[in-house]
């Protein structure tokens, strides 16, 4: 499957929803409720620099179905943010949800735990440990370990940024 960063689509999404600066669960969240047809997305980012770490973050993703290949699109209400290009920023999902799954744990976070954001949702334990954090499931840390190895090989194909 084919997933590409819509650049256009993320600019004009992150305008009409307002987003903001280090806010990328909210922002998709809110995306997300606004556009029709879309999937909630929380994983990792990796992106071309100093410090090749990845970065969890949160998006959208819409496809369509075209000659029976199904295309999917990234978009990143959080990307006027990044300072980033798309050729410049790779995603790592590790959790989707659609409009109704999203909205019943926002509902049932809010509930269980009225003190605590209920955003970036993480599903259920057990959780494994990504970096120096256990936050998420196993599809979590394979994204997390996918995100790490495409952070050393930009890492290594920059050594001048080292």
């Amino acid at each position: 499957m084919n997933k590409a960063l819509d650049e256009t689509l993320s600019i004009k999404i992150a305008e009409s929803i307002k987003s903001k600066a280090n806010q990328p669960f909210e922002n998709a969240y809110r995306a997300a409720l606004a556009t029709k047809g879309a999937i909630y997305v929380q994983g990792f980012l990796a992106v071309a620099e100093k410090p090749y770490q990845p970065i969890e973050h949160g998006w959208i993703e819409l496809g369509n179905v075209s000659d029976n290949e199904p295309n999917v699109s990234i978009i990143d209400p959080t990307l006027p943010y990044l300072h980033k290009s798309p050729q410049e920023l790779w995603y790592f999902a590790a959790q989707s949800l659609n409009i109704k799954q999203l909205k019943a744990l926002i509902e049932e976070s809010k509930e269980d735990y009225p003190e605590d954001d209920p955003l970036p949702i993480y599903g259920d334990a057990p959780y494994e440990y990504y970096g120096d954090v256990m936050l998420g499931g196993q599809e979590y840390l394979a994204a997390y370990q996918a995100a790490e190895a495409k952070c050393r090989e930009l890492k290594e194909f920059n050594p001048e940024n080292n």
